[in-house]
């Protein structure tokens, strides 16, 4: 279909998503950014955000994504996330128990102790993901 740009989002644990869609909203470093079927080739890298699957004007999928990269080629946009999850499959109250779990992990460390920055990386991911579900 020459009129359908191919679109395909690939985790270190698994390929979320490959077909043929409209229209892909994605989270870029820089800013949020659409490709259309025929966009110009260019790569960037994205930040923690939701990308948007879209059939005509409706949503037809939200993937939350953890970092990665996008690379919009001639043959269409590939996404290879660090890690991602489709919202429709996430349950709020996990994440919030996990947000307090990680929480309680981050505050019995001292202050100095290396784990510290890696913990509140993954609390400030929840966080975004929490935020996410919510809108």
């Amino acid at each position: 279909m020459a009129d359908k740009l191919h679109f395909s989002l690939v985790s270190p644990a698994k390929e979320l998503f490959s077909g043929d869609v409209d229209h892909v909203i994605a989270p870029g470093t820089d800013g949020e950014f659409g490709v259309l079927v025929n966009h110009a080739p260019f790569m960037t890298t994205l930040r923690n955000g939701v990308v948007r699957v879209l059939e005509g004007d409706h949503v037809k999928m939200r993937i939350f994504v953890r970092g990665g990269f996008a690379d919009v080629t001639p043959a269409g946009l590939t996404i290879l996330a660090e890690e991602a999850r489709v919202l429709e499959d996430v349950k709020l109250d996990e994440v919030q128990a996990e947000m307090e779990a990680t929480l309680l992990k981050i505050q019995s460390l001292d202050k100095d102790s290396s784990e510290r920055a890696t913990l509140q990386a993954h609390f400030d991911y929840l966080e975004s993901l929490k935020a996410a579900l919510v809108h």
